[in-house]
């Protein structure tokens, strides 16, 4: 793969893991001020999701892991993360 390639990824998933990180922080303490489940499982998927996002691309760039597997790693992350979100939706007390 080439530099500029490989330079794309890495700040694409660094501007992942900042904004998922975010998300994740302000459902985190909305949870937390309104003692809400549904909202602290809902910063559990955002989490998981950003969490894919930085595994994908610790694979790829550091274990020489290649572009297809990072990829379905993200891809899996993503939708065990997008199944809690889906749940935190109609999670009830």
């Amino acid at each position: 793969m080439s530099v500029a390639v490989d330079t794309a990824i890495v700040a694409v998933k660094t501007v992942i893991l900042l904004l998922g990180s975010a998300v994740t922080l302000i459902a985190y303490r909305a949870s937390r001020r309104t003692k809400s489940a549904s909202l602290r499982l809902l910063a559990v998927g955002f989490g998981v999701i950003t969490l894919g996002a930085l595994l994908a691309g610790i694979a790829n760039q550091l274990l020489s892991v290649s572009i297809q597997q990072g990829v379905l790693i993200n891809s899996l992350l993503v939708a065990i993360g997008l199944s809690v979100i889906l749940y935190s939706l109609y999670h009830e007390r």
